[in-house]
């Protein structure tokens, strides 16, 4: 996510909080780019937990495993 995309976003947010608010088309620009701003939220947040690493009580390291 590029920080002109972020920018956007505050812009389009600011607006509708105005009495003009947001035309249909802005709304679906606000829709599509909050979709892909938490889209890589996760998939940042899934990277950095897949690189995590937990030290037992032995000290060995061990790598998280998703849940079932």
């Amino acid at each position: 996510m590029t920080e002109e995309k972020i920018r956007r976003i505050s812009q389009l947010a600011q607006k509708s909080r105005t009495a003009a608010g947001l035309t249909e088309e802005e709304k679906a620009e606000q829709a599509a780019l909050r979709r892909e701003y938490i889209d890589a939220m996760k998939q940042s947040l899934k990277a950095q937990l897949d690189n995590t690493v937990v030290i037992d009580p032995d000290g060995k390291p061990r790598r998280l495993h998703p849940r079932s």
